[in-house]
């Protein structure tokens, strides 16, 4: 079930501790103050693995304290602001926009940075910092090494030499994602969700609706955070300057938005603000351009407030839109930003992931396994205020992939598919998706930590299906849902029940099939005076009968899947079967023989993982996304495939445990008497 919520009272939950053996900020400091010694964290040592790991260091680097690089440091001096934040050695330009912008918000930064750590009181060497991941709030502890060369810091800094919260700040950002090599190259939008649990949008300026400037003043006058940059056609344009002072492929704040008269004309505004504290734009209404003298000059005082070589800068908005491409707007709350009225916005979460052979079935384009993928049911039953439609934020996030680069694991291309659902239907099938069309989706996939889509669709029921780009692809994804007025979702494909209905008796001796007299002389033939085979004569008998029916492809039934049948079929608990118990499992056997045949549509003796879910629902068994998962991981081959010797061991391992399942639950009800003991103990299906 999905956790809803609304998007309040976020300083009121509580922050997990994240240190490796449990312990809180508070326990930690405590303990250093009391044995008389300065924090030194183990789970992000001073040490190269912190700084990288897929290179050497290429200088030598030392760890020094702030008491060692300056005389007097200071948490923070005076206020933290934009402009502490100057960037060191790392590509994380990103980061810095993002921190720049956290500064412009006293509440979220209160979050971000407690204000109970310092080095003048209780100072022990160690600090902390709270960031959201994956919709819950963690504290993540840091010593306070730092790394510098010639006792300067090489990393994040402060343009102030005996400042070092920024610093800090960045070290426990690294430490969150596993080093600091594990920041290089990101999106504004990914550090402004951290900071501050919120939900990101993308506007291309080139096709950006004609209100945009209007869409961001009322997103800065509501406390979003904004980031702004310009695209790169190749990676030796990264970081190039051009003619007008800006950067390409680099991450700017947006920290301000006017309108000015000038000339008897309004004149739209933008500040922007450079990470790097210095490069500016030279271009109208830079610092100091002549447009600036043909304004009130109250007016200018006031927006201007001692400009002066810092990184920031004013531009006209039509000016920004020519030289910018792209802005990034992260809503403390998802209000409705082409309203004046502020909305409140109801959430729904789910967890999931893709999983190869049973859940990763790619987009559209594969659509023989598309339909496998994780759907989620979504019921907009009020239309928004004043109007018919309900408005809707659907944001998909992929998990731990900064985390995994270590591992040669990066962003996978995400997106998602949204469409009328079905009636009554637990997990809609393949042939549903090929005769209908979706009725909204994302713009496009992309490898982004996060693709986020703002619509606007009728009162209704819909089914939403979040998938990588190509099938087969492994990721755990978060799925966050906003509506402007409650709205109730649910993962589908989570029942796990059967309907077996209760085998036939069998035939007598005098009214039996050829087929039967002929598995009778057989069974004979095999069994010894007690008249009943053992799992080895059982899988002599079965391999004997199956070799001959050319349709099916295999190299004769294990001995484990024997064991099964005779654990499905032995009612009598003697561990042999009799021919009577043989032959209601034989038809059982036929008609598992036709449902691989039918998924087996390329008679390659295999059927597909992700038909799976199909083949046990023709046989009465419905498993959810988690079973079906293990059931793949279990018997599928490296191609995604099952050979009938295993899907034979699944579906009669499967049988076994939903009718013990229903033994047990009959007992528990009273509704029959039985021995515990008959209850079969084979239930693991690994």
């Amino acid at each position: 079930m999905p956790l809803q919520s609304t998007l309040s009272g976020r300083h009121s939950v509580k922050a997990e501790n994240t240190q490796y053996d449990g312990r809180s900020f508070e326990e930690l400091r405590h303990e250093c103050l009391k044995n008389g010694v300065l924090f030194e964290d183990p789970d992000f040592p001073a040490a190269d693995s912190s700084l990288y790991y897929s290179q050497s260091v290429p200088v030598h680097i030392e760890w020094k304290r702030p008491k060692e690089l300056c005389n007097n440091p200071k948490f923070i001096v005076g206020s933290a602001d934009r402009t502490d934040i100057c960037q060191g050695q790392l590509g994380d330009c990103w980061l810095l926009a993002a921190i720049a912008s956290l500064t412009l918000k006293k509440d979220a930064m209160a979050r971000v940075i407690p204000h109970d750590q310092d080095f003048d009181h209780r100072y022990a060497g160690i600090f902390h910092f709270q960031f959201w991941q994956h919709n819950k709030w963690l504290d993540v502890v840091v010593d306070d090494r730092l790394p510098s060369v010639r006792n300067q810091l090489i990393m994040l800094h402060s343009a102030s030499n005996n400042e070092f919260w920024s610093a800090l700040l960045e070290k426990a950002y690294a430490k969150m994602y596993g080093s600091y090599e594990a920041l290089k190259g990101g999106t504004t939008m990914e550090a402004m969700e951290d900071f501050t649990g919120g939900v990101g949008e993308t506007y291309e300026t080139k096709k950006a609706p004609g209100n945009l400037f209007s869409i961001m003043k009322k997103a800065l006058d509501r406390g979003s955070m904004m980031g702004c940059s310009i695209d790169i056609t190749s990676s030796a344009e990264s970081e190039a300057k051009t003619a007008s002072g800006l950067v390409k492929g680099h991450a700017y704040s947006i920290t301000g938005l006017e309108e000015v008269h000038f000339r008897g004309q309004k004149v739209q505004l933008i500040r922007i603000r450079n990470p790097w504290g210095q490069v500016e734009w030279n271009g109208p209404w830079s610092d100091k351009s002549r447009e600036w003298n043909y304004i009130d000059s109250a007016e200018k005082n006031r927006i201007l407030q001692n400009a002066a070589e810092d990184g920031e800068f004013w531009m006209e908005f039509e000016d920004f839109k020519r030289n910018y491409d792209k802005v990034e707007i992260c809503n403390m709350t998802p209000d409705s930003l082409t309203d004046d009225t502020k909305r409140h916005w109801e959430v729904s979460l789910f967890e999931g992931n893709w999983i190869r052979g049973s859940t990763a079935g790619g987009c559209r384009n594969y659509i023989d396994t598309f339909w496998t993928n994780p759907q989620f049911k979504l019921l907009l039953e009020d239309a928004d205020d004043d109007d018919d439609v309900c408005s809707v934020v659907i944001a998909l996030m992929q998990k731990n992939r900064r985390k995994l680069r270590k591992e040669g694991l990066d962003l996978e291309t995400i997106g998602f598919a949204v469409y009328e659902a079905p009636e009554d239907e637990d997990q809609a099938g393949k042939d549903f998706f090929r005769y209908h069309a979706s009725k909204a989706r994302s713009r496009t996939y992309i490898n982004m930590r996060e693709v986020a889509e703002r619509f606007t669709l009728p009162p209704g029921k819909y089914l939403l299906v979040p998938t990588t780009f190509q099938p087969h692809h492994e990721a755990d994804f978060l799925i966050r849902i906003f509506s402007e007025k409650k709205a109730s979702a649910l993962e589908m494909g989570s029942n796990v029940d059967a309907d077996l209905p209760d085998p036939p008796m069998p035939t007598q001796p005098e009214e039996e099939t050829d087929e039967e007299k002929g598995l009778r002389r057989l069974f004979d033939q095999l069994s010894g005076e007690d008249k009943a085979i053992s799992v080895r004569e059982l899988q002599q008998m079965l391999n004997g009968v199956l070799s001959r029916r050319k349709e099916i492809k295999f190299d004769g039934l294990s001995l484990s899947t024997c064991h099964s049948i005779i654990n499905l079929m032995d009612v009598d608990n003697t561990g042999k079967l009799e021919f009577q118990e043989f032959k209601v499992f034989w038809e059982k056997m036929k008609k598992w023989i036709m449902l691989f045949l039918s998924f087996d549509t390329d008679r390659s003796g295999k059927m597909s993982s992700y038909e799976l879910r199909s083949a046990l629902k023709a046989a009465g068994m419905h498993l959810n996304n988690k079973l079906l998962q293990l059931v793949g991981l279990r018997f599928a081959d490296d191609s995604y495939d099952i050979d009938f010797d295993d899907y034979l061991t699944c579906i009669v391992r499967l049988e076994n445990m939903f009718r013990a399942f229903q033994a047990l639950d009959k007992f528990k009800r009273g509704r029959v008497k039985m021995n515990i003991m008959q209850v079969k103990p084979h239930l693991c299906i690994t």
